[in-house]
Protein backbone atom coordinates (compact mmCIF):
# COMPACT_ATOMS: atom_id res chain seq x y z
CA UNK A 1 0.00 0.00 0.00
CA UNK A 2 1.27 3.02 -0.77
CA UNK A 3 -0.83 6.84 0.00
CA UNK A 4 0.33 9.79 1.91
CA UNK A 5 0.89 9.53 5.68
CA UNK A 6 -1.67 11.43 6.05
CA UNK A 7 -4.75 9.35 4.34
CA UNK A 8 -3.19 6.02 5.30
CA UNK A 9 -5.29 3.88 8.34
CA UNK A 10 -3.33 4.41 12.19
CA UNK A 11 -1.83 0.61 12.72
CA UNK A 12 -2.76 -0.38 9.46
CA UNK A 13 0.48 -2.02 8.99
CA UNK A 14 -0.46 -4.31 12.11
CA UNK A 15 -2.72 -6.58 9.41
CA UNK A 16 0.23 -7.67 7.62
CA UNK A 17 0.04 -4.66 5.29
CA UNK A 18 3.45 -3.72 3.66
CA UNK A 19 3.53 0.06 3.82
CA UNK A 20 5.43 2.08 0.98
CA UNK A 21 6.52 5.72 0.87
CA UNK A 22 7.55 5.73 -2.50
CA UNK A 23 5.12 4.68 -5.19
CA UNK A 24 7.03 3.22 -7.99
CA UNK A 25 8.62 0.69 -5.23
CA UNK A 26 5.15 -0.18 -4.61
CA UNK A 27 4.18 -1.04 -7.97
CA UNK A 28 7.30 -2.72 -8.97
CA UNK A 29 6.67 -6.14 -10.28
CA UNK A 30 3.34 -6.63 -8.81
CA UNK A 31 0.28 -8.27 -10.37
CA UNK A 32 -2.37 -5.64 -9.44
CA UNK A 33 -2.17 -1.83 -9.58
CA UNK A 34 -5.60 -0.50 -7.06
CA UNK A 35 -6.11 2.85 -7.31
CA UNK A 36 -8.80 4.52 -4.83
CA UNK A 37 -10.85 7.81 -5.26
CA UNK A 38 -9.24 10.82 -3.85
CA UNK A 39 -11.96 12.62 -1.91
CA UNK A 40 -12.28 16.10 -3.55
CA UNK A 41 -12.60 17.89 0.41
CA UNK A 42 -9.48 16.41 1.32
CA UNK A 43 -7.52 18.55 -1.42
CA UNK A 44 -5.79 21.43 -0.34
CA UNK A 45 -6.83 20.64 3.02
CA UNK A 46 -3.92 19.26 6.00
CA UNK A 47 -4.49 15.56 4.74
CA UNK A 48 -3.45 16.87 0.77
CA UNK A 49 -1.26 19.47 -0.58
CA UNK A 50 -2.94 19.50 -3.94
CA UNK A 51 -4.14 17.46 -6.59
CA UNK A 52 -1.17 18.48 -8.82
CA UNK A 53 1.18 17.20 -5.86
CA UNK A 54 -0.92 13.99 -5.23
CA UNK A 55 -0.27 12.99 -9.02
CA UNK A 56 3.32 13.60 -8.75
CA UNK A 57 3.76 11.03 -6.19
CA UNK A 58 0.97 8.78 -6.07
CA UNK A 59 -0.94 8.78 -9.85
CA UNK A 60 -1.30 5.69 -11.52
CA UNK A 61 1.04 6.85 -14.64
CA UNK A 62 2.01 5.12 -17.69
CA UNK A 63 5.59 5.08 -16.30
CA UNK A 64 4.38 3.76 -12.92
CA UNK A 65 2.74 1.27 -14.75
CA UNK A 66 5.44 -0.22 -17.03
CA UNK A 67 7.37 -0.91 -13.63
CA UNK A 68 5.09 -3.53 -12.66
CA UNK A 69 5.04 -6.85 -14.05
CA UNK A 70 4.03 -6.76 -18.33
CA UNK A 71 0.40 -8.95 -17.80
CA UNK A 72 -0.65 -6.51 -14.51
CA UNK A 73 -3.93 -5.40 -14.49
CA UNK A 74 -5.14 -1.64 -13.36
CA UNK A 75 -7.96 -1.22 -11.29
CA UNK A 76 -10.27 2.02 -10.13
CA UNK A 77 -13.63 1.31 -7.87
CA UNK A 78 -14.49 4.82 -9.75
CA UNK A 79 -15.57 7.25 -10.05
CA UNK A 80 -11.90 8.28 -11.13
CA UNK A 81 -10.34 11.64 -10.81
CA UNK A 82 -8.68 11.60 -13.92
CA UNK A 83 -5.22 13.01 -13.68
CA UNK A 84 -5.16 13.07 -10.09
CA UNK A 85 -5.42 9.14 -9.38
CA UNK A 86 -5.13 7.58 -12.69
CA UNK A 87 -3.68 8.79 -15.84
CA UNK A 88 -6.77 8.90 -18.74
CA UNK A 89 -4.48 7.15 -21.02
CA UNK A 90 -3.96 4.74 -18.33
CA UNK A 91 -7.20 4.18 -17.53
CA UNK A 92 -8.26 3.61 -21.14
CA UNK A 93 -5.44 1.89 -21.67
CA UNK A 94 -5.13 -2.13 -22.87
CA UNK A 95 -4.16 -2.75 -19.10
CA UNK A 96 -6.80 -1.17 -17.51
CA UNK A 97 -10.01 -3.79 -16.37
CA UNK A 98 -11.95 -0.81 -14.82
CA UNK A 99 -15.16 -0.72 -16.54
CA UNK A 100 -15.15 -4.80 -16.00
CA UNK A 101 -14.67 -4.09 -12.36
CA UNK A 102 -17.08 -1.42 -11.73
CA UNK A 103 -20.16 -3.16 -13.83
CA UNK A 104 -19.20 -6.47 -12.00
CA UNK A 105 -19.11 -4.07 -8.62
CA UNK A 106 -23.21 -3.79 -9.23
CA UNK A 107 -23.53 -7.63 -9.12
CA UNK A 108 -21.20 -8.45 -6.47
CA UNK A 109 -22.70 -5.73 -4.51
CA UNK A 110 -26.50 -7.47 -4.81
CA UNK A 111 -25.29 -10.56 -4.16
CA UNK A 112 -23.37 -9.57 -0.62
CA UNK A 113 -26.75 -8.01 0.22
CA UNK A 114 -28.59 -11.29 -0.73
CA UNK A 115 -26.41 -13.41 1.40
CA UNK A 116 -26.86 -11.10 4.37
CA UNK A 117 -30.37 -10.75 4.12
CA UNK A 118 -30.68 -14.83 3.95
CA UNK A 119 -28.07 -15.31 6.57
CA UNK A 120 -30.37 -12.70 9.08
CA UNK A 121 -33.69 -14.68 8.05
CA UNK A 122 -32.05 -17.91 8.91
CA UNK A 123 -31.04 -16.51 12.19
CA UNK A 124 -34.52 -15.05 13.07
CA UNK A 125 -36.51 -18.36 11.89
CA UNK A 126 -33.83 -20.48 14.41
CA UNK A 127 -35.49 -18.24 17.14
CA UNK A 128 -32.24 -16.36 18.20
Amino acid sequence: MCAPRTLLPKGIERFGVKVYENMDECVTDCDVIMGLRIQNERIGSPLLASSSEYYKHYGITPERVALAKPDALVMHPGPMNRGVEIASSVADGAQSVILKQVNNGIAIRMAVLSLAMEGQRAHQAAGK
